[in-house]
């Protein structure tokens, strides 16, 4: 099994863009390219998987067991004939002081040579001592080789590969010249996803081009191929979907709002969705203006502020919605979908009118009011109740908080780590809706989805027979 795993010395070291690079023109030339992110992340899965051609898959070392990570991780990988994984932070960074979570763990847990990414700007001999500090920290983790990034010319890159050559064993595959065309626009949560970029096939193929023009794409696969053996037992990915019902129905149909505003899924847990018995109806809130019949409705985080104007202008679908969620459609909905389905967005000095479900307003900040991971304690508020002992783990990463909150609201959850609404609690709960701050991942620190299908299934069930379940 191929694999690699791109990392730096430290964050903003142009290791993404490196990682998009080498994913698209990998693809580009026939490969098939299987990226991994690790940790809790949206947006560069996007751009990985855009440039691979295929869904990229999340590692979370901190909310998964490694036995499970270990086993997810070698099943998706199977079937490419290179498995790329791009690390976050810097290569020895993580939460834990002894490095079990960092980067390096990881890749020593998978076996995975590191392509080591460094930002070359104002460095010469020093890049040398600079590696050698990597390998001495943790002789374990194999660097198998070097990109450098953000080179100023032909003389600085001379410079930076004879100390290299010199002091070190670590060979360089290439060097990436600064370059604006590889740049992607950035904002409070890393990169601009590429829904919100018209051409972003076009610019990922682009940074694909530029990258294989100037790293040596035989030796970085030569450096893949070398990776030891991976003895590790494959467990399947669970029961299939259950067979369609007349007219093309599944079991249920959950809506999905998947746009421009909201794309924050990971894909395991659709995925998940589907094997619990769920048809997927994706759901555009900038455009359709009619809800679809449904059983149970997922609104996953986003940027619904930069949306601001066509979701508020779309005011037939934001009343379907208040209307559903109040006559008792389980919903789901986190961070982006809380802001949303809130009564206003206010952002830049612009206040708009939203669904209403929640009596509360949404006030965007320029700092975060809430960023890492999360650990929560149900209570008895909680409408899928049936969790590990209650205790449920997962990330959040929001600059908004809840103003003017109804006093009548419940809360699903007690903040044991993290900040939630108010830095004690999180989920409010209303009607058979549950919003929350937190993100949730299946099967990594919570089990959400075979619960709210559950929920969904049960609340249709007590529809058919005419009778209410409780709010």
């Amino acid at each position: 099994m191929r694999r690699l795993y791109v990392s730096a010395a430290h964050r903003s070291s142009g290791k993404t863009t490196v990682a998009l690079g080498l994913a698209a023109a990998l693809a580009a030339q026939g490969s098939t390219v299987q990226p991994f992110k690790k940790g809790p992340d949206y947006i560069d899965p996007m751009w990985l998987g855009l440039a691979a051609g295929r869904p990229c898959r999340n590692l979370d070392p901190h909310l998964e067991r490694p036995e499970a990570l270990l086993s997810a991780f070698a099943r998706h990988a199977a079937a490419a004939d290179v498995a790329l994984v791009e690390g976050n932070m810097g290569l020895h960074d993580g939460m834990a002081l002894d490095g079990s979570d960092s980067n390096a763990a990881l890749a020593r847990l998978l076996g995975a040579p590191v392509l080591l990414v460094l930002d070359a700007r104002g460095m010469t001999r020093g890049v040398a001592a600079l590696v050698l500090g990597m390998q001495a920290f943790d002789p374990e983790v194999r660097i198998g080789g070097v990109v450098l990034d953000r080179v100023g010319g032909a003389r600085h890159e001379a410079k930076l590969r004879a100390a290299l050559e010199r002091y070190t064993d670590v060979p360089v595959l290439g060097a990436v010249a600064d370059d604006a065309r590889l740049a992607i626009g950035e904002r409070h949560l890393g990169l601009v996803p590429c829904a919100e970029h018209d051409a972003a096939a076009e610019r990922v193929q682009a940074i694909g081009r530029i990258v294989a023009a100037q790293v040596d794409l035989g030796r970085v696969r030569e450096i893949a191929a070398h990776a030891p053996p991976l003895a590790v037992r494959v467990a399947p990915p669970g029961p299939p979907p259950p067979p369609r019902l007349p007219h093309g129905r599944t079991a249920l149909r959950i809506g999905v709002a998947r746009d421009r505003a909201f794309g924050f899924y990971y894909v395991d847990d659709l995925a998940a969705l589907e094997r619990c018995g769920a048809e997927l109806v994706f759901i555009d809130t900038l455009h359709d203006t009619v809800l679809p019949a449904l059983d149970g409705l997922v609104i996953g985080g986003g940027f619904p502020e930069t949306s601001l104007d066509a979701l508020a202008a779309n005011a037939p679908l934001r009343a379907a919605l208040r209307s559903a969620i109040e006559a008792g459609l389980p919903t789901y909905a986190e961070c982006g979908g809380l802001m949303y389905l809130a009564r206003s967005i206010t952002w830049q000095g612009r206040t708009l009118p939203m669904v209403g479900a929640i009596p509360g307003d949404a006030l965007m900040h320029a700092r975060a009011i809430g960023r890492g991971y999360v650990q929560l304690q149900e209570t008895e508020a909680m409408p899928w109740a049936g969790g590990d002992g209650g205790l449920v783990r997962g990330h959040e990463f929001h600059h908004s908080s809840l103003e003017n909150l109804a006093a009548h609201v419940r809360f699903a959850y007690r903040v044991q780590r993290g900040h939630g609404v108010d830095g004690c609690r999180d989920g409010l709960v209303l009607h058979r809706l549950l919003a929350s701050y937190a993100h949730l991942r299946d099967g990594a620190g919570a089990a959400w989805v075979p619960r709210f299908v559950d929920f969904a299934r049960r609340a249709r069930a007590e529809r058919t027979r005419g009778v209410t379940l409780a709010a």
